[in-house]
């Protein structure tokens, strides 16, 4: 199973949201660049970027740092926050991301979906965010009526290779992610699931991998020392020595 260390960026800076609240958010660190490359020293292949200024206002406020992360990690780079046009996706894709997450567009704008899939292939992601298993938008301020997994149904039935899925009650919660949405997700076959939010220990990783889940992210378990990312990756990687044994 791939896994994800994730930077999340506010005015430049790596934080954590606690439940999505841009009011409940701590400082991990001033420099992204030097994050993401610790990670790449300690063992880490991916990265997951979020924007959260972007994610909030509908733009790309973080790009400038994004990019340099890219470029100084050599990660495999996922980024989403903001990205609602194509302008956007060929920003971070001629930069050198290797995936790109839409989110709020996906849900306003459903034609936007098969079109950018037809346009970047697998380099599309959509993030479905959800609150008590609806799909939220707009940074996780606005909790739609739509079923959030009925919605990452329909992504998978219109071409989207992968989605991002996260729990946004236990984000940042070190409360354990929601290993029953991601089992009944493992069962849409042929979409690829990361999951996020909450994840905390080492066998979470491993029930997740075991399921068949794609990709885990890891953050505020990261920051805090609740879980290293060497014991994260080990985790991981035992759940697929194990599987191929």
């Amino acid at each position: 199973m791939k896994l994800f260390p994730a930077i999340d960026l506010r005015g430049g800076k790596v934080v954590r949201l606690t439940e999505g609240d841009y009011d409940r958010m701590t400082v991990y660190g001033d420099d992204p660049v030097a994050t993401a490359c610790d990670f790449r020293a300690r063992g880490a292949e991916c990265l997951h970027v979020v924007d959260l200024d972007g994610a909030l206002v509908g733009d790309t406020v973080n790009a400038a740092v994004i990019e340099e992360i890219v470029r100084k990690s050599g990660l495999f780079v996922e980024v989403g926050g903001g990205i609602r046009d194509e302008a956007r996706i060929e920003r971070y894709l001629t930069a050198g991301a290797k995936r790109v997450i839409i989110g709020t567009i996906a849900l306003e704008k459903p034609e936007f979906v098969p079109k950018a899939v037809r346009l970047y292939g697998d380099a599309i992601a959509v993030g479905v965010d959800a609150r008590d298993g609806k799909v939220a938008i707009h940074g996780w301020k606005t909790v739609t009526d739509k079923d959030a997994f009925s919605f990452c149904e329909y992504l998978r039935d219109v071409g989207v290779d992968c989605v991002i899925y996260t729990d946004i009650s236990r984000d940042g919660m070190l409360s354990g992610a929601n290993l029953a949405a991601y089992q009944k997700l493992s069962s849409l076959k042929g979409l690829k699931t990361v999951a996020s939010g909450g994840i905390t220990g080492a066998e979470e990783i491993k029930k997740l991998a075991a399921m068949g889940v794609y990709g885990a992210i890891v953050g505020k378990a990261l920051y805090t020392g609740a879980l290293t990312l060497e014991e994260a990756l080990a985790a991981a990687k035992e759940e697929i020595c194990s599987q191929n044994a």
